[in-house]
């Protein structure tokens, strides 16, 4: 597979360069695909089992992925971030593809949809760190943090269309035609990733060529020995383990106990979307935070008190409005976490840094879902936003304590 070799340093801004919006184009198609691909697991689990059987479906796909993530940054570092993201697609495609001839001529058994959300989740083991490892190879340092606004944007645009999407699917069509939509979403990133430009870094011109295990430990080590790769991972680790469960669980069991009911809920999340949204569309513009190092941790704080205060809103208005200031916030603190990690990584280990950043994000923080759950059961949502809240601001403290972050700053 040829590479194209572009400049290290774009002369227009990365939102107007039709290289990175090639780039974003493909990233954003494989989002949708993903919400599309999981309305079809989801629809076809239900079908096929009891609910909890159903639940068990969504549930394994995790498991390879949180095991296998840390072997993907190897990957991606030796074999180059552009080479994995692109096959990592293209065999995306083809399963989910295969799949859907599959279900024109058997049903979905339960056992098949569990082999695919193995599989598909081996594969997003791959495919993530690779696409934390591209974006230096797309654009300038001083366009970092703008690309991670616009990687934020494109989520929340996959979040809006996917999920309509995948239900107008399976409506007109049924599972299979909804696995066919997905894998065409998948087909087209692919295409559009074959004629993204990629820059040569030098970090490409001294591969590894050591064992794969001594490959992940230089990584790991890397992290620990960096002073501000360190205290941003474990920023990124205590964070998201402070927002991860009241942000999914936690909102639910909320609007239940507080009798919003769903249209409450959804309004909540929506208020969300729509701070995320803004902070993503802030970066877009502005490009660059000042004292980047110090707004992080900051902002952190400020979402975790918005998280304390969505426990005692009384009504879902003003629990709307906590909404917009954790989305805006957590977002904000997010992207500059992406943007800094960026910055701050020789290339050459970029693909295990991400990995490690999208363990502690996918992998470890969903386990304290039904530890929340329980809590909840047993004490009520209020205490346990209160806990998940005192758990964002002690990552925020410790990004605080570090001189490294705070003094950070963006190019």
């Amino acid at each position: 597979m040829s590479t194209t070799l572009i400049p290290p340093a774009p002369a227009r801004p990365a939102h107007r360069d039709g290289n990175v919006l090639r780039w974003l184009a493909a990233y954003t198609s494989s989002l949708v695909g993903d919400s599309v691909y999981y309305m079809a697991l989801a629809w076809a689990a239900a079908r096929s089992g009891s609910p909890g059987q159903a639940g068990l479906v969504l549930a394994v796909g995790a498991v390879p992925r949180a095991l296998l993530m840390l072997g993907g940054g190897v990957v991606a570092d030796r074999f180059g971030p552009r080479r994995v993201v692109i096959g990592s697609d293209a065999a995306r495609s083809l399963i989910i593809l295969g799949m859907a001839a599959t279900l024109l001529l058997t049903g979905p058994a339960l056992w098949l949809l569990i082999v695919l959300a193995l599989v598909f989740g081996a594969v997003d083991a791959v495919l993530l760190p690779a696409i934390g490892a591209l974006p230096p190879r797309i654009t300038g340092p001083g366009e970092l943090a703008r690309v991670q606004g616009l990687k934020g944007l494109a989520a929340r645009i996959a979040n809006i269309t996917g999920a309509p999407l995948g239900g107008l699917a399976v409506a007109l069509g049924g599972t299979a035609a909804t696995f066919a939509v997905a894998g065409a979403l998948f087909a087209v990133s692919t295409v559009l990733l074959v004629r993204v430009r990629i820059a040569r870094l030098p970090a490409d011109d001294r591969k590894a060529k050591e064992p794969p295990l001594r490959e992940l430990t230089d990584g790991l080590r890397h992290i620990r020995r960096h002073p501000l790769l360190a205290p941003l991972m474990l920023v990124i680790a205590v964070g998201e383990l402070g927002f991860a469960a009241p942000l999914n669980i936690g909102l639910t069991l909320l609007a239940r106990e507080r009798g919003w009911g769903a249209a409450g809920m959804g309004g909540i999340v929506a208020a969300f979307g729509a701070g995320a949204g803004a902070a993503s569309l802030l970066l877009s513009v502005r490009g660059r935070i000042p004292r980047a190092g110090l707004v992080l941790p900051v902002s952190l704080l400020g979402g975790a008190s918005a998280t304390a205060g969505l426990a005692y809103a009384p009504s879902v208005a003003l629990a709307a409005v906590a909404g917009v200031f954790i989305g805006l916030l957590a977002g904000l603190s997010g992207a500059l976490c992406g943007a800094l990690i960026q910055i701050a990584t020789d290339p050459a280990y970029l693909g295990r840094v991400t990995a490690v950043a999208s363990l502690f994000t996918m992998g470890i923080a969903p386990l304290g879902y039904p530890l929340a759950g329980a809590a909840i059961g047993a004490w009520g949502t209020t205490p346990v936003f209160l806990a998940s809240a005192g758990v964002c601001a002690a990552g925020a403290v410790a990004g605080l304590l570090s001189g490294h972050l705070r003094r950070a700053e963006l190019p």
